[in-house]
């Protein structure tokens, strides 16, 4: 999930990647900026890669 976030996927990509609804992308994605602290998509891209997870 975090890959295809920094990939710059939007959640409707994502969930096709992933086999998955557009919805529950949106929620996963929601609760990893949360878990990194972010606001935004660009912020939680910026910080996974600070971390080196990305």
């Amino acid at each position: 999930m975090l890959r295809l976030l920094t990939q710059g996927r939007s959640n409707r990509e994502i969930a096709e990647e992933l086999f998955i609804s557009p919805k529950t992308a949106s929620v996963h994605v929601s609760r990893i900026m949360a878990k990194l602290g972010v606001v935004s998509r660009l912020q939680a891209v910026a910080a996974a890669r600070d971390r080196g997870l990305a």
